[in-house]
């Protein structure tokens, strides 16, 4: 029997330390390590850059909260990005993108591997059809993210699998929104899970991060040398913070779901508030497939004010509780205008986002006095 999402979240990959007895993984803050003669490791380590012991330990922690057998945690959320990508891909490939993909994924295809003579096309992943029709004999990537940042679509994994496998194509679904708590990925047929560990498994807006998880040795081994070869990892301080983060995500995310369910509630009410993009609403295009392959919605919102862009900018100025920054999933709650901020490099593109749009993260504060901030700032 299988341990719970909560009790791997707390041991995988963390067992007391064999030498002194410490509950709690050691920060390893070492650049290299002694060899007992040339070639003799201990462990396998040998430099920091290639493997680290906390590291180590935060890669298999969310290898099990992904119920896959590899993981690789990275400096950031681009960086396992890019390191995704050019495992996949190779000049003269194709990749099938979400027509409102993360501002940050959009740029680094469009205005970086284009110009290594990488294609891409993005299509609304909610219609299989327009993906299935996007596929070209050169498409190694579908990318896919569920629920997409900002506008909150959803697409059914294990649809977008039969159709990027049909057309021996890789299927790597974003999980940042949903979290290993909400969501997995690699259960509905995807290939690889990619994390900006910064949001939600962090937790706590204090470090940065990224991971890959998958179940096929072939593409963990090009993970692993691109890590390496790259370089682009986490320092040991980051991973303990992001394995300190882990801890909790199953109740923080249950607190982020409870009071977006309350905040929703409040907003599809409020007068200026002219739409509200959240799948755990009824009418949302998406909620039946978010209903089937997420254990609840999350802690994301967007909505759309009466007033256009200027009011949407107001109701971001005028926050108490609400932070006026980029990021998401944190404990604090944030609010943000995608259009002038996290999505302004989609700006004339297909993916550009709605002017009049507010995106919020909502936190773990009481959910009473996240309403009535909003409720303030609305007017």
């Amino acid at each position: 029997m299988s341990d719970g999402f909560a009790t791997r979240a707390i041991h995988a990959g963390q067992e007391p330390d064999p030498h002194t007895g410490s509950v709690i993984v050691p920060i390893h803050a070492t650049s290299t390590y002694a060899q007992d003669g040339v070639g003799g490791l201990r462990e396998g380590y040998e430099y920091s850059r290639t493997g680290n012991p906390t590291r180590t330990a935060l890669e298999t922690c969310l290898a099990s909260l992904e119920s896959g057998r590899h993981g690789r945690a990275f400096a950031s959320g681009m960086s396992a990005t890019d390191v995704a990508l050019r495992s996949l891909c190779r000049p003269g490939d194709h990749i099938v993108i979400p027509n409102d993909a993360y501002g940050g994924t959009f740029r680094l295809i469009d205005k970086v591997l284009r110009h290594w003579g990488i294609e891409h096309t993005p299509v609304p992943l909610s219609d299989v059809d327009a993906v299935r029709a996007a596929i070209r004999p050169n498409t190694k990537v579908l990318w896919c993210e569920t629920p997409t940042n900002p506008l909150l679509n959803i697409a059914d994994i294990a649809a977008l699998a039969q159709v990027a496998h049909g057309a021996g194509a890789k299927l790597v679904v974003d999980n940042t929104f949903a979290s290993p708590y909400l969501q997995n990925p690699l259960e509905l047929g995807a290939d690889v899970v990619l994390h900006s560990t910064t949001k939600y498994v962090g937790g706590h807006s204090d470090v940065v991060g990224g991971a890959l998880v998958t179940n096929s040795d072939e593409l963990a081994e090009q993970f692993a040398f691109l890590q390496n070869g790259g370089g682009a990892v986490p320092g040991p301080f980051d991973a303990w913070l992001t394995l300190r983060g882990v801890k909790t995500l199953a109740l923080r995310m249950e607190k982020h779901s409870d009071n977006a369910e309350r905040v929703v509630e409040v907003l599809t009410r409020h007068p200026k508030v002219t739409k509200v993009y959240y799948p755990g609403l009824p009418e949302h295009p998406g909620h039946d497939v978010a209903a089937k392959q997420m254990r609840r919605f999350g802690g994301m919102i967007s909505f759309t004010v009466a007033g256009g862009e200027q009011a949407a900018l107001d109701v971001c100025s005028r926050t108490r509780l609400f932070t006026l920054a980029e990021s998401l999933g944190g404990v604090e709650s944030l609010i943000e205008h995608p259009g002038r901020m996290t999505h302004a490099s989609t700006a004339g593109s297909l993916l550009q986002v709605p002017a009049d749009l507010v995106r919020i993260s909502v936190g773990i504060e009481d959910g009473e006095d996240l309403v009535e901030d909003l409720r303030s700032a609305l007017g």
